[in-house]
């Protein structure tokens, strides 16, 4: 017996010291990635600031999913916080206490939008960038817009902070949340499609559906979401997906939240922004959503 307890407790120690040298890498690892500096210098579009371009932008901010991670008030939302995964906030954006509004400039909002990085030069955690890298100047002249007329908000937020799981996801590479790291921040800028009820305008607004339902579009779990989010539909042309659905099926969910059948679309499918989609929008979404490869639940998220 006392042989055997030595036995157990020499293997315990074993493995618990394997697990703090693994820990003691991904943390490591990862605290080398999330304080890499990078240099992109960016040309800051025209913003004119016009009640045209605020109002755009204000529903940009919505549509495109600003207000989920930084407020209706754009102050800041804890968007993460369960342990051990980690505690991630949206950044307060106003020239309130606690908000960068007062010092960043044009140029510092482009960065942050398009290439995922901070005023400093770090990468933001969990901002979406690879799905924002695309958009026009048009569109982030207007979200700029009107970012300088939010009134500031106090809100001092605590600092983001990745616990032992978090850690080692993101070391492993199933959680993905520095989009500065998959950007080619050197690549020539293509022209956006001008808004249209096109193909080439409906993938340009999908680049927003891909955070939550894969670059495949095919859905299924998201890792680390909460437990009470719904799992992510499949939107290709499956029987599966939206196979069955016409256009106006299509129109009607992203109008009031409910499918064909009547049931609710739950959280995290924000209904109430796609709502306020124009209609060229959506319809230009359905469109590409056609022509994409249908695909069962279950199919791998990424390519």
């Amino acid at each position: 017996m006392k042989k055997f307890l030595r036995w157990t407790t020499r293997i315990v120690g074993t493995l618990l010291a394997v697990l703090v040298l693994v820990l003691a890498g991904a943390y490591g690892v990862t605290e080398a990635r999330m304080r890499r500096t990078y240099d992109v210098p960016v040309a800051a579009p025209r913003v004119v600031m016009n009640a045209q371009q605020i109002t755009e932008g204000r529903r940009l901010a919505v549509t495109r999913g600003c207000t989920d991670c930084h407020g209706d008030n754009m102050a800041g939302n804890t968007v993460i916080n369960q342990f051990p995964l980690g505690r991630i906030s949206g950044s307060n954006l106003t020239r309130g206490k606690g908000g960068v509004g007062g010092r960043y400039q044009d140029a510092d909002y482009v960065r942050a939008i398009r290439e995922g990085v901070s005023a400093d030069g770090r990468p933001l955690l969990l901002m979406p960038s690879n799905e924002f890298n695309g958009m026009s100047d048009e569109e982030v002249a207007a979200i700029i817009a009107y970012l300088r007329t939010v009134p500031p908000v106090d809100h001092e937020q605590d600092g983001n902070a990745l616990w032992p799981l978090g850690r080692a996801l993101m070391a492993g590479g199933v959680l993905p949340l520095l989009s500065a790291e998959v950007i080619d921040h050197a690549a020539p800028r293509a022209a956006a499609p001008a808004p249209a009820v096109t193909v080439e305008y409906g993938r340009h607004i999908a680049q927003g559906c891909t955070g939550c339902h894969g670059k495949t579009l095919v859905g299924g779990a998201v890792t680390g979401a909460p437990a009470d989010w719904a799992t992510p539909a499949n939107l290709t042309p499956h029987a599966d997906g939206l196979g069955a659905w016409s256009e106006d099926d299509f129109i009607h969910a992203l109008r009031t939240g409910r499918r064909p059948d009547g049931t609710e679309l739950r959280a995290p499918m924000p209904w109430k922004a796609t709502s306020q989609m124009t209609d060229t929008e959506i319809r230009a979404l359905w469109q590409y959503l056609k022509t994409i490869p249908a695909l069962p639940d279950g199919s791998p998220r990424d390519p």
